[in-house]
């Protein structure tokens, strides 16, 4: 529908202009100029153009400028007829010509793609996971969020580089390592029967146990780093071991909820870089050395108070790190934009890292975006890792699977699903992803597990649930059942209201697309999806398909549903839910 728009967009800008020079008055509206909006009720038509914003330049009410660019519009080729319709000018779209066109097109690979993005490199950074705890349910958020974006950047034509920075170094490591041990007896994942990386965050959590016992404990995780940091041979051999679990845990989850990256970074590779950067803005005046003997900024000019970048003994910050890391990202892949994917209680962080680049004369800077998101609690409230009250990504995906699981063993739809296990794991993860990014990132939100597994509303398991029943319909044609056998595929037969609500939810599904990937944000993508099911349900309830009388509208029909299972297929790619043949 975008192009239809932007045509009639042009045809109305030239009217307008002509309707101006007869009245001899200086209007000259550039198609931009033009506002479009939807109608509220199909038959009031497809597009409208309010005149409201012409009338006092025209001299004229806008209902009559609306009769009068109608006048002016006869006779012009456009894809549709313009009718006055109150203050409105709006257009009624040839639905059979359109139809044509749609349900040819969304079954073809990629529809719903652009290349709004051709040409851009763009490197996303999301994860970034600690090695001393599991993946938990706000690491989902940022996961799916990160993936689902880069998916949808893809779609629009972007180079994607996917990185991901494994925070493997410093005093929470160390805290974890010091818990084992005391307590760990030279155990391993194996001897206990655990993932690695839950066997790893077990010790995390017992640090708190650990502090009651020895008053000293904070002190000698921090004496570990240092031992850390100084090379010591058993040191580094226990921190390679656990670092090892963790991350080798932390992969699996990856591996299960389809979350990949093209590049690790590892924090303690990288930990020293930025400091030669620092020491190069001083010289340039971009810093400043403090009376204690500190390099530091004055971010005065974004309304905020100074920041250390070198402490006074030299020893460098967590900015100081990032300043390094980003210089040396854009030497190694030179990107055209750099999305940092990270919670919003970082905001503050990268305002002012993005700040110091441009000082330090690096134009790219301009082009660092902090996707911010906002965090993800509990019905009884915040996840606390050091308290052990984190939903743990694993234990919640095997709950939402188990359900599943009960439900389809309740309907005795096992023999039909097939693997009953493994579409029930696709459930789950089609309910947790589609629950964590139906929400615009910035919100904060409040997860609820049964709500989100819920086959009917706004959910995952509802839309793969539409995907399957027009899979199961398709399946039965293919085996010569229904009267869609010999019928004819005639586009005409879409024009009424039903079957036109669809096409126009087709027809709409590109925009969200590339609107998603210009605002990163997938819960366009997220919301056609829903209003795409929730059409198609509508209509299959009140008309039939495989069963209608006349083979034409039966065969008509499905070609339809076709391309409405292209779409949802194409669209839960995007947002990383599962599409599922048979539920």
């Amino acid at each position: 529908m975008k192009h239809i728009r932007e045509q009639w967009k042009v045809l109305l800008a030239g009217a307008i202009g002509q309707l101006a020079r007869e009245k001899g008055v200086e209007l000259s509206p550039a198609a931009a100029d033009i506002v479009v909006e939807t109608p509220p009720k199909p038959e009031l038509g497809d597009i409208g153009f309010p005149m409201f914003s012409f009338s006092k330049a025209l001299r004229m009410g806008p209902p009559q400028i609306a009769l009068a660019l109608v006048e002016r519009l006869a006779g012009a080729t456009a894809p549709g007829t313009a009718k006055a319709v109150g203050p409105y000018l709006n257009v009624f779209v040839d639905r059979a010509a359109l139809a044509k066109v749609l349900i040819e097109e969304a079954r073809k690979p990629g529809y719903g793609s652009s290349a709004s993005l051709s040409g851009t490199k763009i490197m996303m950074e999301f994860s970034s996971p600690n090695t001393n705890k599991p993946l938990h349910l706000g690491h989902l958020r940022n996961d799916v969020l990160g993936e689902s974006v880069s998916r949808i950047l893809r779609a629009n034509g972007a180079e994607l580089l996917k990185i991901n920075l494994v925070n493997d170094r410093g005093v929470h490591i160390c805290k974890s390592m010091l818990s084992y041990m005391v307590y760990g007896g030279g155990r391993t994942p194996a001897d206990e029967g655990k993932k690695s990386d839950h066997f790893v965050g077990d010790y995390y959590v017992k640090f708190n146990e650990l502090k009651k016992e020895d008053e000293k404990a904070e002190e000698k995780a921090q004496d570990l780093l240092v031992k850390w940091e100084a090379g010591d041979p058993a040191v580094l051999k226990l921190w390679k071991t656990m670092n090892e679990w963790a991350v080798g845990g932390i992969k699996k989850t990856y591996e299960r909820t389809g979350i990949s990256f093209d590049k690790y970074y590892y924090e303690s590779q990288i930990y020293l870089t930025g400091k030669e950067e620092v020491q190069k803005g001083l010289a340039s005046g971009a810093f400043f050395k403090a009376e204690d003997g500190s390099v530091r900024i004055d971010l005065s000019p974004l309304g905020l108070e100074e920041k250390v970048l070198l402490r006074k003994d030299g020893t460098s910050i967590y900015m100081t790190q990032d300043i390094g890391l980003a210089i040396h990202r854009h030497d190694d892949w030179p990107f055209d934009r750099l999305v940092y994917v990270v919670a919003n209680e970082q905001q503050y962080h990268f305002k002012v890292l993005f700040h110091i680049l441009e000082r330090l004369g690096y134009g790219w800077a301009k082009n660092l975006y902090h996707l911010s998101y906002g965090l993800v609690n509990l019905p009884e409230g915040r996840m606390k890792t050091r308290e052990g009250t984190v939903v743990d990504a694993d234990a919640l995906l095997d709950s939402l699977r188990d359900l599943a699981l009960e439900e389809i063993q309740a309907k005795g739809r096992e023999e039909a699903v097939g693997d009953a296990a493994d579409i029930a794991e696709k459930i789950a993860l089609g309910a947790v992803h589609y629950y964590l990014i139906q929400a615009t990132p910035a919100k904060d939100m409040i997860f609820n597990p049964k709500d989100s597994l819920s086959f009917n509303g706004d959910t995952g398991p509802y839309i793969q649930y539409m995907g399957a029943r027009i899979s199961s319909m398709l399946r039965k044609h293919e085996k010569g059942e229904g009267n869609a056998q010999g019928g004819t595929v005639r586009p005409e037969l879409l024009a009424g209201d039903a079957e036109w609500e669809l096409v126009r939810r087709i027809a709409a599904y590109p925009e969200a697309v590339e609107q998603a990937g210009a605002e990163y944000n997938p819960a366009f993508v997220a919301a056609q999806l829903y209003d795409l099911a929730a059409a198609f349900s509508k209509f299959y309830h009140d008309n039939p398909i495989l069963n209608c009388e006349d083979k034409d509208t039966a065969a008509t029909r499905l070609a339809l549903a076709a391309a409405v299972k292209a779409v949802l297929e194409h669209g839960l790619f995007l947002t990383c839910i599962p599409f599922l043949e048979a539920m």
